[in-house]
């Protein structure tokens, strides 16, 4: 793998910069994000003690439906003037340039958590009751789950005629275990009854494997396309 850094760092850096041009899909995550937690506040009662109870779940699902739109956009723009054909045909590895996908998603999901937290908090008026520390490893290993399973389903659906409706057809599935995981481990350190080390330790299982498999068998996926 260092020998591919090289590779890794170019995809990346190049996807960095087209977001930072065009902030296509920040903004889409952002506002998509920002619309349900807002319908959501006003569907509940933000001082009720449901609401502590529901939080986790709704972040988690924002979070879900949000990248649908981020992920499905990270491949069609490699489609543009063949893009895509040209990386087939370079000397680089596959693997590099799934694991610099999957970053810079992983990057541009987080920017939009971070948007998102203090509204959120300020919406539902939260604050944790557990251990409030352990919500920074809870999410990204949750937004890791998503954006390795997302980036691989994208991939595979990009030149599909219907790939906005395939994609989630093909991720919420196979996100469901890392759903429950993320809604579990969030709602108990927001409600403070329970531990949530169980379930911090299926996302990093669930992060190693999935890992693991789109690494491996993006190659396939890309000289298929």
């Amino acid at each position: 793998m260092l020998k591919n850094r090289p590779y890794l760092l170019i995809h990346l850096v190049k996807d960095l910069r087209l977001e930072w041009r065009s902030k296509d899909a920040i903004n889409s995550m952002l506002f998509f994000s920002l619309l349900v937690v807002v319908l959501f506040s006003l569907a509940f009662d933000p001082t009720a003690a449901i609401s502590r109870q529901i939080a986790g779940g709704i972040l988690c699902v924002a979070t879900l439906f949000a990248s649908v739109t981020a992920l499905n956009q990270a491949w069609t723009r490699e489609l543009r003037n063949q893009v895509l054909d040209a990386q087939r045909m370079a000397p680089a590895p596959p693997a590099s340039l799934f694991l610099a996908k999957v970053i810079a998603n992983f990057l541009f999901v987080t920017v939009v958590q971070i948007i998102l937290a203090p509204l959120f908090a300020i919406f539902y008026n939260l604050h944790p009751v557990g251990q409030g520390w352990l919500l920074a490893l809870v999410v990204p290993l949750g937004t890791w789950a998503l954006v390795v399973n997302g980036t691989f389903f994208a991939a595979l659906s990009v030149r599909a005629r219907n790939r906005e409706l395939l994609l989630p057809l093909l991720l919420f599935p196979i996100f469901i275990p890392a759903l429950l995981g993320m809604v579990e481990a969030s709602t108990s350190i927001l409600v403070g009854d329970a531990e949530p080390r169980l379930w911090i330790q299926l996302l990093a299982g669930y992060d190693v494997i999935f890992t693991t498999v789109g690494l491996l068998l993006f190659g396939t996926v890309l000289d298929a396309e």
